[in-house]
């Protein structure tokens, strides 16, 4: 068990975020320990259950040691629990995060839908937490719409619908707001993009207005650890 543990543990951290689920990836890995222990002590009868009862206890007894090195010990807290990671900064998707932690802008649009968020300009900060779960912070004016909209009448925005997604262009989606690929490349031009294969991501909402996260975005925040 000893020696196959720490194995385990560097699969899953290579792994990453989002295949471990909202588990920390030591406590994962304890759960899927204490499994095997038991279903093989199940599925054999010849096995002696005393040594069965001798590993749980050993892995109880590891998993509150590491626990306790984890709070004391900042260095290994950080090695064992994943840090968050900024996919989305003043409305623009960061790729080359997204790639680290194996998240595509199809995992991280869902995300933000489920946070009720359909405007990827209206986010100033969305981090991947060490669970796999968004964490979304809104830009000022949306955050104060959001509290506020049961009480004040506010105009109906729609939601963004995606032309661009990852270099690749959707005329259908122009076409069912009543636009054409002529009108949506002379807005890049505007933006001085010349190549659609440089965007990430644009969408454009019910007021025809373009947003564009280029495949190059970087990020100039403040570095966040947990």
């Amino acid at each position: 068990m000893f020696t196959i543990l720490p194995l385990m543990l560097l699969v899953g951290i290579y792994m990453g975020k989002r295949s471990i689920g909202e588990l920390p990836i030591f406590d994962f890995l304890v759960v899927l320990t204490l499994g095997s222990v038991v279903g093989a002590d199940i599925a054999d009868p010849n096995i002696n259950h005393v040594h069965t009862i001798g590993a749980i206890i050993s892995i109880a007894i590891l998993q509150k040691i590491i626990v306790r090195w984890k709070i004391r010990n900042r260095t290994i807290g950080r090695l064992l629990t994943f840090e968050p990671t900024l996919v989305v900064h003043n409305g623009k998707f960061l790729v080359e995060n997204m790639k680290k932690i194996n998240y595509s802008i199809d995992n991280v649009l869902q995300m933000l839908r489920q946070k009720d968020v359909f405007h990827v300009a209206d986010v100033q900060l969305a981090f991947i937490e060490s669970n796999g779960e968004l964490s979304v912070k809104l830009i000022s004016p949306k955050e104060h719409v959001r509290t506020e909209h049961v009480l004040t009448n506010v105009p109906e925005s729609g939601i963004e619908i995606p032309v661009i997604l990852e270099g690749n262009l959707y005329v259908d989606a122009l076409e069912y707001q009543g636009l054409n690929e002529a009108w949506l490349r002379q807005k890049l031009l505007q933006e001085k993009i010349a190549n659609v294969h440089d965007v990430f991501y644009a969408s454009i909402n019910s007021q025809n207005e373009l947003h564009i996260s280029l495949k190059t975005e970087q990020s100039n925040s403040v570095p966040i650890y947990h």
